[in-house]
């Protein structure tokens, strides 16, 4: 009986643990549907910790660690599970985007692989499995700002002075009274930077709420603020769609004074969906954004939408490909040159989200150091500046606001000429490369000798010249220290080769059989060789040497043969070369043949009945 109710007790036992597990799992669950990540993640551990579902809670905790932008604590719960054959091909791309998070890219790239694999076909996965290298030739030079907090920091846009950006910190405010579940922090407000006297303010007048405010953009006359806003509703709470979601949208506000004030919401806005992260052509007649909206390409895409005089819109347009992709793109910004710069997860990129750039109809990742392996996103440039943000939580924790400065692409340019004379050489072949040895660029010389390239500023790259009548150059180009200046000269200068052939461009010098004359057609040739020790190389000395075919004794060859090389020596002395100048002519029989061969054509014979140069000295 005593073993009965001991039995009893026992199954009592696990039945409230039981119970007890399923009551947290609820718990985990709603707060991760509730967007309450930080408090998600203590539930799911002690779940795990209990050995209680643990593949179906390490995948959410993983999710949650995502969502927290933490991908080293996403890559160790995925980890776990990752080998689980019923898990969603979904979680291989996952589990890649969090290793990319922690600069794993060759394992990144494997389980890319995998995903593809399981017959999920991308384009843009393709290309983030391929692209190695983002070879950007503008350099940024980044540092973090002065008016960062402890809590997030993002979005800047500056206008007349005044940084206008998105922060957490609460300051000199009564309506954030509340924490954001999702992190921890509270809710967001836009803030003002006075850049002449350094202080921080809220944005002064209508915008801020209680609920998530900015970021926001000015137009270029300066009188209307749009600006990004949970939905809200009555002034007092955020209206929630049926899937409790609390959507974005887009208002307006008007300069009134030093307040801004009638805040209106634009009329694309939905109840359904969200509407976000505004920017403004630099004429002022179109706005593009950020949208998850229905018939879309995947996730977040960037939309535009035209602005007339009165200040309504037209129909939102999808941007389209090359922009979006089927994953998330979000901050678009429109510099005065035209050129769309971009937040993304979906092209190739160095981290979780990377910024690109729109130009020439060709989408380019700006790579180190404006992206990292975490999030980078927010791109501005102040206008007719060099200088600009982007926001960045490369540093782990909260989004900072991170200055940059940004050159022009440095320009390498020089000119190639001969060392002897400094004559230019045109048509001479220019190669850079990179520190694999890979051919980065190839230049040819114009008429004058100069080549010009675009090259990357701080590093270092082996150059090489090329021409026929040279001696090949090797060197290195070095662009360090180079911020104060937009071009770099490199010059070249190329050494004849050891060749007199090459450099009179001469042919070789024939003699008729058993004889030593000179034919016409061996002056002509000659004659180019006077020309070029008389007027383009003046220190240039030669030796002569010159040979027989094998018709003949050795002893007579070898007689036949000095002198061939005597003629030789001669008709150049009779044409005005010094005689000091040619340090040796010398014969060498049948014993250098051009020709090797034991039954010679008459042809074999001719090319081995010949006078040949070399260069003794040349300055």
């Amino acid at each position: 009986m005593k073993n009965y109710y001991f039995l009893l007790l026992i199954l009592f036992s696990c039945s409230l643990s039981l119970q007890a597990q399923k009551s947290k799992q609820k718990k985990a669950d709603r707060l991760f549907d509730e967007f309450a990540y930080l408090e998600a993640t203590d539930v799911y551990k002690e779940l795990i910790e209990n050995d209680y579902n643990v593949t179906y809670n390490s995948k959410k905790l993983g999710d949650a660690y995502m969502m927290l932008r933490s991908p080293e604590n996403a890559v160790f719960y995925y980890g776990d599970v990752i080998q689980d054959t019923t898990l969603s091909p979904e979680y291989y791309y996952k589990y890649a985007q969090a290793l990319r998070g922690t600069k794993r890219y060759d394992e990144s790239r494997q389980w890319l692989q995998k995903y593809l694999e399981q017959g999920r076909r991308s384009n843009e996965i393709e290309e983030m499995i391929e692209k190695k290298e983002f070879d950007v030739k503008a350099t940024y030079k980044v540092q973090p700002s002065e008016f960062n907090s402890a809590v997030s920091d993002f979005g800047v846009f500056e206008k007349d002075g005044k940084v206008y950006f998105v922060s957490a910190r609460a300051e000199d405010t009564d309506v954030k009274n509340k924490t954001y579940s999702w992190n921890g922090e509270p809710f967001l407000d836009i803030y003002v930077l006075d850049r002449a006297s350094g202080t921080v303010s809220p944005i002064p007048g209508e915008i801020n709420t209680k609920l998530h405010d900015g970021p926001a953009v000015i137009s270029p006359d300066g009188n209307t603020i749009y600006f990004t806003r949970n939905n809200y509703l009555n002034n007092k709470e955020g209206k929630r769609d049926d899937n409790k979601t609390n959507h974005l949208k887009l208002y307006s506000a008007t300069k009134n004074g030093d307040l801004w004030t009638d805040v209106k919401e634009l009329t694309f806005n939905n109840n359904e969906y969200s509407v976000g992260h505004p920017t403004v052509s630099p004429d002022g007649k179109t706005l593009y954004f950020t949208s998850d909206m229905p018939g879309g390409m995947g996730g977040t895409d960037i939309y535009k939408v035209s602005i007339d005089e009165s200040g309504n819109f037209g129909t939102a347009e999808n941007m389209g490909e090359p922009v979006n992709t089927e994953f998330d793109e979000s901050f678009p910004f429109m510099d005065t040159d035209g050129t769309l710069y971009f937040s993304s997860n979906g092209h190739a990129g160095l981290g979780l989200f990377d910024i690109f750039k729109l130009e020439d109809g060709k989408v380019e990742n700006l790579g180190e150091p404006v992206n990292s392996n975490m999030d980078d996103f927010a791109y501005f440039q102040v206008s007719d500046s060099r200088e600009g943000y982007i926001s960045s939580n490369r540093e782990g924790g909260s989004d900072n606001i991170y200055v940059f400065n940004k050159l022009n692409p440095l320009v390498l340019q020089g000119q190639v000429t001969d060392a002897v004379n400094g004559n230019p050489i045109p048509q001479a072949t220019v190669r850079l490369m990179n520190g694999d040895g890979e051919e980065i660029a190839f230049l040819e010389t114009d008429s004058d000798g100069n080549y010009q390239t675009e090259v990357n500023r701080d590093t270092s790259f082996p150059i090489e010249a090329k021409e026929i009548e040279y001696e090949t150059f090797n060197g290195q180009v070095n662009t360090n220290n180079t911020d104060d200046q937009d071009v770099l000269e490199y010059d070249i200068q190329l050494n004849p080769v050891k060749d007199v052939e090459y450099l009179a461009e001469i042919n070789n010098i024939y003699f008729d059989f058993d004889k030593a004359t000179i034919r016409p057609d061996a002056a002509k040739e000659l004659d180019k060789l006077v020309d070029l020790m008389l007027n383009e190389y003046p220190d240039l000395v030669i030796e002569i040497g010159s040979h027989t075919d094998r018709r003949g004794s050795e002893a007579y060859n070898e007689k036949l043969a000095e002198r061939r090389a005597k003629s030789t020596f001669d008709y150049l002395v009779s044409k005005g070369v010094d005689a000091e100048r040619i340090h040796e002519y010398k014969g060498y029989g049948e014993t250098k043949p051009a020709i090797e061969c034991d039954r010679c054509t008459e042809k074999d014979h001719q090319l081995n009945r010949r006078s040949m140069f070399s260069v003794v000295e040349m300055d």
